[in-house]
């Protein structure tokens, strides 16, 4: 038998990460598109950009990780859909600026490498960028001992896109009579997860195997790892047939955060509270973590995981064509006069929750 290396006596094993680049080869290489021109395991990834479909392309960038829903993955031990939600928050954030999502690289850092482990988040990773589209065109495995728990590991990620120069959404079209659209979330998302955490597991004891009559018979730990929803696809197919003025993927900082970050000064977005479906894990958190509404919906998409804002006499139409791709969405409000000293984002209409209280 092979005598281990010192290196890999301190804890890093180069062979057991080469083993792993061998295994998902496969998995990795079928997300290539066209425009990929390199193989796994090179220094970098090569992407050709195809200028014909493009009048002046402009690029367009995004980075973010999965935050502690990660604990939840290693509490369960189920690691197969948390690089989903890693590719979920990276091109969702593209997408709101009208972009097509081409490429995406990951960044995984453990103590310890489980190649088991690894391949089944990697595999995560290929789904989500076939759900969007893009390539995985390539990422690091950085194994360091002392730096992270035992089992556990971290996750990030990077994306791009391209968009025509006089086709980006950035907002500045919106104005008053302008309606909201929202799409719905799969659930949870990836945020708020270290108050949830608290709520079921500190404040509850609850563990990840429990199950809640509320939860549509789902366990704890299914329930909290569904994963985020990409909404690539949707927006790519409406803005090629109706015109979109604003788009705000609802992450952290909820309503009342993201979508003052597309309206001009001179615009506030009236919410009407009852207007879309709210899945059932949010009034869980809410009813047992005491949970004031007002910070439901400044911690969690609270059933809303993609708002368009469009022009009035589009918005029934797009209703229709959103049905047809599969998508739950209602007109959740519209956009107003914004005066000083108001907030840009406005709730009207009743409790927001029947939590049976």
């Amino acid at each position: 038998m092979k005598e281990k290396s010192l290196y890999a006596k301190a804890g890093v094993d180069i062979e057991k990460a080469n083993r792993l680049v061998e295994r998902i080869k496969s998995v990795v290489s079928s997300t290539y598109t066209k425009g990929v021109i390199t193989e796994i395991g090179g220094f970098a990834g090569l992407f050709a950009l195809d200028h014909d479909n493009y009048h002046a392309p402009v690029l367009v960038s995004s980075t973010d990780g999965v935050g502690t829903k990660l604990k939840i993955a290693f509490l369960t031990g189920k690691h197969d859909t948390v690089g989903i939600d890693l590719v979920a928050m990276c091109v969702n954030d593209i997408v709101v600026t009208g972009a097509q999502p081409l490429f995406f690289l990951d960044y995984f850092a453990t103590g310890r490498l489980s190649e088991d482990v690894a391949t089944a988040v990697i595999k995560g990773i290929a789904e989500g960028c076939r759900q969007a589209g893009c390539a995985l065109i390539g990422g690091e495995t950085a194994e360091m001992p002392g730096m992270y728990q035992p089992d556990e590991y971290d996750l990030a990620g990077f994306s791009v896109g391209v968009v025509d120069r006089d086709r980006i959404i950035d907002g500045s079209e919106i104005g008053v009579g302008h309606e909201i659209i929202g799409i719905n979330s799969s659930g949870l998302h990836s945020n708020g997860y270290s108050l949830v955490r608290k709520i079921f597991f500190e404040e509850m004891g609850l563990s990840p195997d429990d199950r809640l009559e509320d939860l549509a018979g789902r366990t704890i730990g299914e329930e909290l790892l569904i994963p985020t929803r990409i909404y690539a696809k949707t927006v790519q197919n409406l803005i090629r047939t109706f015109k979109v003025d604003g788009i705000v993927h609802v992450t952290g900082g909820g309503f009342q955060d993201n979508i003052p970050r597309v309206l001009p000064r001179s615009c506030k977005a009236v919410i009407e509270k009852g207007s879309w479906y709210i899945p059932p894990v949010f009034k869980v958190i809410k009813k047992a973590g005491k949970v004031p509404e007002d910070e439901m919906l400044r911690t969690f998409n609270c059933g809303i995981g993609l708002i368009l804002i469009v022009p009035s006499a589009q918005s029934q139409d797009m209703l229709l064509q959103l049905k047809a791709l599969g998508e739950e969405a209602f007109v959740i409000g519209r956009i107003e006069k914004h005066r000083q000293g108001e907030d840009m984002v406005e709730f009207t209409g009743d409790e927001l929750f029947d939590t049976g209280e």
